[in-house]
């Protein structure tokens, strides 16, 4: 499994949410990392929020600090350490502030950051944020509060998050949680535990009600949905015979999308994050069924070499990633792929590192997720495997995949260019007040001028007139 990440050279990102007048306790509540944590943020915020929490941008009148943290790389540690630092020097100036460390870091340095290290007063794992409440109470006496239980069926299925700041436009909507896949580089199976997939009805109740809310894209979201599996009157888990289970009638990923597509036709429809091992050709069917299901797939293959893939426990190979790439561009002939690339991962060789980038060539990415690879504590490759690469090598290495990869982003955005696009306003250009920012259904950036009577969540056509390495330039087609 690898997950679609935000940009870590931030330091985090806090949101505040609409206030209950009634509650007077304040919760400063910051994400860090994939997609799927900001999500959870969302699912902490609600549960909170019913127990006297408004959240605050302001960490200085906080009374519970919340980081919901990552622990794929080890940037992510380090921005996470520092921070948590800071808010020591802070409790010391506010002696009854509960600071906690929530999600994938929680559940691998409970001991140092309670014990040891004495950063935190509370650690929450990410299937145990039901009991936020009562850990909470065991703070007040003084006392350390500590759930990181792993579960095989917590899919928070019932909790309707709270929408954190974003732009009321877009959302993400979890369709299953953990991992099952093992690959020997990623902590995540060990830090978020077994898949499983979330009762399809629920999916669809929240895209209608994120809906009728002014809602108007959602992204389906798991470590690896192309793995979704619900079988009729129940998850897999619940029936003990192969004959129970064979009588059922299962609903897959493919199968779920277009449940989805069917039951909000105007709402755009995303998805992240795909597995080669998983993906189906019913996937890429249902994409071209569906004008409103988004031609962009984030296809994560992380080395162009069977020998790494096979060192990786991919379980796929390089020509198999291919062919699934073929296939989709004769269903989907404008369809988008982005990649994830681990670079100089144990034992790779000059000749591996060259098959990654022509495995970019082939496949012409939008655009990528590029990082050196850097050795997790407790995964397979950490405790069986020589990290050998040298880091000049890695470094080198790097740069020549983030070079080519700005060449092929390049080349595919000069191909949108002379084209008019569906683009959704998702808000104001950072560079220019005057312009918007959205995308396009391969999600392509998009920014052109504002024009009189255009408001955020309108679907505009766009002329795209020109191009940078990342960005569309177009114009309004004014009717």
């Amino acid at each position: 499994m690898q997950e679609k990440y935000i940009d870590e050279s931030k330091q985090g990102e806090a949101f505040a949410i609409a206030e209950k007048p009634q509650n007077t306790k304040k919760l400063f509540l910051e994400s860090y990392g994939c997609q799927m944590n900001f999500s959870d943020s969302e699912i902490v915020a609600s549960i909170l929020n019913e127990q006297g929490y408004n959240t605050t941008l302001q960490v200085e009148e906080a009374d519970l600090i919340l980081l919901n943290t990552c622990s794929i790389r080890e940037k992510a540690e380090q921005t996470v350490r520092m921070r948590l630092s800071q808010f020591k020097n802070l409790k010391k100036e506010k002696p009854n502030l509960t600071v906690g460390v929530l999600g994938c870091m929680a559940e691998r340095l409970k001991t140092k950051f309670l014990e040891e290290e004495h950063l935190v007063d509370l650690v929450v794992g990410p299937d145990a944020y039901r009991d936020l409440p009562n850990l909470l109470k065991e703070t007040e006496g003084g006392r350390d509060a500590i759930n990181v239980i792993l579960s095989k069926e917590e899919t928070y299925a019932d909790i309707s998050p709270v929408r954190l700041g974003g732009n009321g436009v877009t959302a993400f909507v979890t369709i299953t949680r953990g991992c099952d896949n093992m690959c020997t580089f990623c902590v995540v199976p060990f830090t978020r535990g077994r898949e499983r997939s979330r009762d399809p009805h629920s999916i669809i109740e929240e895209c209608k009600d994120l809906w009728n809310n002014g809602y108007k894209e959602v992204t389906l979201l798991g470590q690896n949905v192309d793995s979704y599996l619900w079988f009729g009157g129940g998850a897999k888990k619940d029936f003990k015979k192969a004959s129970e289970i064979q009588q059922l009638t299962a609903i897959n990923f493919a199968k779920l999308m277009e449940m989805v597509a069917l039951a909000v036709p105007q709402m755009r429809i995303r998805f992240s994050t795909s597995n080669p091992h998983d993906m189906s050709t019913d996937v890429f069917q249902v994409m071209a069924k569906y004008d409103n299901i988004c031609k962009y797939v984030h296809l994560p293959v992380q080395s162009g070499s069977d020998s790494m893939l096979e060192k990786m426990n991919r379980q796929h190979t390089r020509a198999e990633y291919l062919s699934l790439i073929k296939t989709a561009k004769e269903l989907i002939p404008d369809v988008a792929f982005s990649q994830d690339m681990i670079i100089g991962f144990c034992g790779e060789t000059e000749e591996d590192h060259q098959l990654t980038l022509s495995l970019m060539r082939e496949v012409e990415y939008d655009y990528g997720y590029m990082f050196a690879y850097s050795e997790r504590p407790g995964t397979p490759a950490e405790k069986k495997m020589k990290d050998d690469v040298p880091a000049d090598v890695k470094q080198r290495r790097l740069a020549e995949v983030i070079a080519l990869q700005g060449e092929l982003s390049r080349k595919r955005m000069q191909g949108y260019v002379g084209k008019t696009h569906e683009v959704l306003i998702e808000g104001t250009s950072r560079k220019n007040e005057n312009q918007w920012k959205g995308r396009n259904s391969q999600n392509a950036v998009c920014v052109f001028d504002k024009l009189e009577g255009q408001k955020l969540g309108d679907f505009v056509t766009v002329f795209v007139h020109g191009n940078t390495q990342g960005t569309l330039l177009g114009t309004t087609v004014v009717e």
